[in-house]
């Protein structure tokens, strides 16, 4: 646990990292931010940890900023506001380039900056009732640091009306337009995280990782650097240690050594 804001449980290969401010409804303050940022550090080095799901203590996985957060930066002039602004980036960076797959397990709502928690995770999983919103614009501001997460996932279409409207939608639009990508029944989230997790353990880690990394890097590349960095990809994976045993594994018809870990 890291100041109490944010608990982590282990569970063999599997980490659940719990934002535990469920009285203002998980809503981001500077400490939560910073706690977060150093949990998905210490995760990601961590070669006990295969995956992790990211979840909110309480009814709501998080409500966006917190009101007294909000209230302080009235008074910090423009330096500290793009400091604050900056270590929330640098949060999003943390589980967006985790090598690890991160689940984002969504009940109740995610509101602003919630919304870009779950834009910057791998695989979502919302309770059928969960509420979503990018709602900043209600509150005279705009969703900045959130955006290179989230037009990449909802495309720029989506963006545009969502962001200047600020209206709140349910899980079926959040799934229609790409935030989200399994909804259940509240009470089945976990069911169905159990399923992607038992997906996720038939995958080499050291291919996952690598799989990730592709996917930002030919959405950043034009067509010719594409060509060149999925080349260099594809044959610096086949030559791995986890390569050449999965690739043998499948010509002998047996289960591949990470099955078992």
């Amino acid at each position: 646990m890291i100041d109490n804001l944010v608990r982590i449980e282990q569970d063999g290969t599997r980490a659940r990292v719990t934002m535990n401010r469920p009285d203002v409804r998980n809503a981001f303050n500077a400490a939560l931010i910073a706690a977060l940022h150093d949990v998905f550090e210490e995760l990601s080095a961590d070669d006990g940890v295969r995956s992790i799901v990211l979840a909110g203590e309480g009814k709501t996985f998080s409500g966006g900023a917190d009101i007294e957060w909000m209230r302080d930066a009235l008074a910090l002039p423009e330096a500290e506001n793009v400091r604050d602004a900056e270590a929330m980036a640098a949060m999003l960076i943390a589980i967006d380039r985790c090598p690890k797959p991160v689940i984002a397990r969504v009940q109740g709502a995610a509101l602003g900056g919630g919304c870009g928690l779950i834009a910057a995770a791998d695989i979502v999983v919302a309770a059928s009732d969960a509420i979503f919103g990018f709602t900043e614009v209600k509150l005279g501001i705009i969703p900045a640091v959130i955006s290179p997460f989230v037009i990449p996932k909802i495309g720029v279409s989506q963006a545009r009306a969502l962001f200047v409207t600020g209206e709140r939608f349910d899980a079926a639009r959040a799934q229609k337009i790409g935030l989200v990508h399994y909804v259940v029944p509240a009470d089945k989230l976990d069911a169905r995280i159990d399923v992607i997790y038992d997906e996720l353990r038939t995958a080499s880690p050291s291919a996952i990782a690598a799989a990730k990394t592709l996917v930002r890097d030919v959405t950043a590349a034009t067509p010719d650097e594409a060509t060149a960095l999925t080349a260099r990809a594809i044959a610096r994976q086949r030559v791995s240690p986890e390569g050449q045993e999965g690739l043998r594994a499948f010509l002998e018809r047996r289960p591949a050594s990470w099955h078992d870990r």
